[in-house]
């Protein structure tokens, strides 16, 4: 068995009706066995996904062996999110991987994971996939890290409060330094 840093071939996400949301297919050169042969054309791929849909499409399960891959999927509002992987490849690391991914999502759109939300911040889904799996390898596991590096810095913005208080404060001031001017003159 050779064994290999890269164990994903392909992230797909569809949604309830099996209409691709989503795909990212994996085909590194550097891999031990050489570049993948499969799903090479736009139609072998929607023809694999319209099967694995078929299998998949109704909520309840989590992993399955289908047509020689092994896929992990978790179920969101509308959508489908798959990791597909050779048949050899440990199914508990694609499942922490995607349920990872899935949370990372999660906390980035907002508890919105849905497609209308993938959508429209596409950008943030492709940065936080790209987070997780790099070139077919998984890089990291810890959603919290993946939303980190990916969500958008906010700007500095100190809260101000004003209150009373601070309006008098600055009366006072802007007071003080006119009676010093007057007093100058």
């Amino acid at each position: 068995m050779n064994l290999s840093l890269y164990s994903i071939q392909a992230f797909v996400v569809l949604d309830t009706e099996g209409t691709r949301v989503l795909a990212k297919y994996y085909r590194p050169k550097s891999h031990p066995q050489g570049e993948s042969k499969e799903m090479l054309t736009l139609k072998d791929q929607k023809a694999f996904e319209k099967g694995l849909w078929q299998k998949t499409k109704k909520a309840g399960g989590d992993i399955i062996l289908y047509d020689s891959h092994l896929v992990v999927y978790k179920h969101s509002l509308d959508l489908i999110m798959y990791f597909i992987a050779g048949p050899t490849e440990n199914e508990i690391m694609l499942y922490s991987a995607l349920t990872s991914l899935t949370d990372a999502l999660t906390m980035l759109l907002r508890n919105a994971l849905e497609k209308r939300g993938v959508l429209e911040n596409l950008d943030l889904v492709l940065l936080c996939l790209d987070e997780t799996i790099d070139d077919g390898s998984i890089v990291d596991t810890d959603p919290a890290a993946i939303a980190s590096r990916v969500s958008r810095p906010r700007p500095d913005t100190t809260e101000i409060v004003i209150n009373e208080q601070t309006i008098m404060s600055a009366y006072q001031t802007v007071k003080e330094k006119m009676q010093q001017r007057m007093g100058q003159l």
